[in-house]
């Protein structure tokens, strides 16, 4: 499995220089950092324009900009090159460094974004099963609505009313049971133990629930199908008719075998996530990657958006990677020679 896993991360690296590629295409190609500083009122001298321009390398082809940026191997003021872990100048000058923003914020949206997909998948799986095994009940018809529901609100109004409710909670008991804004109190720095565990759960909860919902409903769509399927064909009629009793058909043979498809889209809802943060951590007032990339969006700061843009991709094709390696806890026929 190991050397599996290292032909894996090999194939990887082109995937990842293509989408370098593709991101710094498209992040040039939607605007122009500079129009505000050329368009400002009153004028802004064209010496400074100039020195600004140089300093964010908007002098340069986009080709050779596209090679400074990922390699850094060139006439560099020192403050590019994604392979040696320099993000590049930001819009807002030498102060604002975009690695240090990037380290800071980092832990803060994965903590979130891992927390939210395993809770999802964990979700989809178990009401996906529920609805297969009881199809056409009242059971069934009832996930089904609140699955459609889930599905078809924005996040922004889900996230909003679900911020609302834990509002309404803490007043209407008089407790502060849910936290509402940031991902830690002003005074975590000076707990301990327990106290600081629970001050980031009770940070937790409302934002993993508005980004655990929008990416559950589809997915057990996904498992109620694939469980049906299952439970429909030869080999599951043929151990049933062995005499196994009906809980170990369904954990060993249907349940395994049903879960391959959702695996797959697991790696989708990673991606759904990373983009849902973006707006979950606005309402809720968190300084992770989600509100980085929305100020680097406000403010036209190209690099900092391809730093999002690159992370968000790396984490996918990890996503992939795990979901390839569960194939194979899945389903046994499956080699990594």
């Amino acid at each position: 499995m190991l050397a599996y896993i290292l032909r894996r991360l090999v194939v990887t690296i082109p995937i990842l220089i293509a989408a370098t590629m593709f991101t710094f295409l498209l992040v040039d190609m939607s605007g122009d950092p500079l129009s505000e500083l050329i368009f400002a009122i009153p004028p802004v001298p064209q010496s400074t324009i100039d020195a600004v321009s140089k300093a964010l390398y908007l002098d340069r082809s986009t080709p050779e900009r596209y090679w400074l940026w990922l390699t850094g191997i060139g006439d560099t003021n020192g403050d590019i090159g994604l392979i040696q872990g320099k993000w590049g100048p930001s819009v807002r000058g030498p102060n604002y460094q975009i690695g240090e923003q990037i380290a800071e914020r980092f832990l803060i949206t994965l903590r979130l974004v891992t927390v939210a997909t395993v809770f999802s998948l964990g979700l989809a799986i178990i009401t996906g099963v529920i609805s297969a095994v009881k199809q056409y009940s009242k059971v069934d018809h009832t996930l089904t609505f609140f699955g459609f529901f889930a599905l078809a609100m924005p996040t922004f109004w889900l996230a909003s009313w679900i911020k609302e409710a834990g509002v309404w909670v803490n007043l209407r008991f008089n407790i502060t049971f849910f936290r509402t804004f940031g991902a830690q109190s002003p005074t975590h720095h000076r707990m301990e133990g327990w106290e600081a565990i629970w001050d980031n759960l009770t940070h937790l909860m409302l934002p993993t629930l508005a980004l655990m919902l929008t990416g559950y409903a589809a997915l057990s769509r996904y498992q109620r199908a694939s469980m049906l399927e299952v439970l429909n064909s030869d080999y599951i009629r043929l151990a049933r008719a062995k005499g196994l009793r009906n809980r170990v058909v369904m954990r060993r043979h249907a349940l395994r075998t049903a879960l391959i498809p959702v695996v797959t889209l697991g790696t989708l809802t990673v991606a759904a996530a990373l983009t849902g943060a973006v707006i979950t951590e606005t309402i809720f007032g968190w300084r992770g990657l989600g509100t980085f990339f929305l100020e680097a969006l406000r403010g036209r700061d190209a690099f900092a958006m391809m730093a999002f843009l690159v992370i968000s991709g790396f984490l996918v094709v990890i996503a992939n990677l795990v979901a390839d390696l569960l194939y194979g806890v899945l389903d046994p026929r499956i080699r990594y020679d």
